[in-house]
């Protein structure tokens, strides 16, 4: 683009606005006193770039910015009209949704109906699902850049599960299905509140995650329906064999067989992570495919371009 822009946007999902953040623009969280949710800005352990700034909420109104992205129905319903300026409404403005519809799968209207603004989703399941309505949409699949140089070893016999709140989220996550699993294999769970679950400890931070995953024998996915996981993306990125179910977009990803396992039969899953438990040299090429199925398909360049693209619609 001809020029840098100005971005305001929300701390939703620290991951992924790190790997946002490598777009060459400036960015801008909104916070305000208390770090409320999605008002938190430049927090954690995520080595923020100079691009990222923030835009506390009292003073928002009076600052200038070139485009507005939003990233959860609080920012579009209710920071949107309090806060911001008529004419910060009317800029080219972006939501970007993480989720497929928590409603109805299928029949669920998405509530950003504006013409003139442009949803975009991290799936093309998440597009497939949502009903759009008037509003303009595109799909930017996610982009990962590792946060550390780790290589999966594989050397702990133990699969890893990483869901924040699995217990609290419950069957839409795969709470059940990992209790079943938990019983028959050796399984750590890793995520906020996990402590309260069999295998649970506790919560990772970014930068040691990646060493978690390194020594973990596999990465277990049971989640039913969500988006796709940023966690497993890095796990896949790192060679960790991933086993999961074949349900939204990850059906599109695993290769059973090829670069990790994917099946709708808990029995089976359990049987693959056995075998990959007996055989860790089958792990490793599992593994080594699907880091280069994740480094073809989720490179950072390739999200970085797509975004570009994005912005240059909207703000011509």
């Amino acid at each position: 683009m001809s020029r840098r822009l100005r971005i305001l946007t929300w701390h939703v999902h620290g991951n992924y606005l790190f790997n946002l953040t490598q777009v060459p623009h400036d960015f801008f969280l909104l916070t305000d006193p208390a770090g409320s949710p999605g008002r938190a800005g430049r927090v954690g352990a995520l080595p923020w770039g100079d691009n990222v700034h923030e835009a506390p909420i009292d003073h928002v109104a009076d600052m200038s910015f070139d485009v507005v992205l939003y990233q959860h129905r609080a920012g579009w319903d209710e920071d949107r009209p309090r806060w911001l300026s008529e004419a910060q409404r009317r800029l080219p403005r972006i939501y970007l949704e993480h989720d497929p519809p928590q409603e109805h799968p299928t029949n669920t209207r998405h509530w950003v109906q504006d013409e003139g603004a442009m949803l975009v989703h991290c799936t093309h399941f998440n597009a497939l699902m949502w009903d759009a309505g008037i509003t303009p949409t595109r799909v930017v699949e996610h982009g990962v850049r590792p946060l550390t140089q780790e290589r999966w070893q594989g050397g702990l016999e133990r699969g890893l599960v990483v869901v924040n709140h699995l217990e609290r989220r419950g069957r839409r996550l795969g709470a059940d299905l990992y209790l079943r699993l938990q019983e028959q294999l050796p399984l750590t769970l890793v995520g906020m509140g996990s402590e309260s679950m069999p295998g649970g400890v506790g919560e990772s931070s970014q930068l040691t995650l990646p060493r978690q995953m390194a020594s973990h024998r596999f990465f277990l996915h049971p989640v039913r329906y969500t988006s796709l996981g940023l966690a497993l993306i890095e796990a896949m990125l790192i060679g960790q064999p991933v086993v999961g179910l074949a349900t939204t977009e990850l059906a599109t990803v695993i290769r059973s067989g090829e670069n990790g396992f994917i099946d709708n039969r808990p029995q089976a899953l359990a049987d693959a992570m056995r075998q990959l438990l007996r055989e860790p040299g089958l792990a490793a090429q599992w593994g080594e495919r699907g880091r280069q199925t994740a480094l073809d398909r989720f490179g950072i360049d390739r999200f970085v371009a797509d975004w570009m693209q994005v912005l240059h619609e909207v703000t011509t």
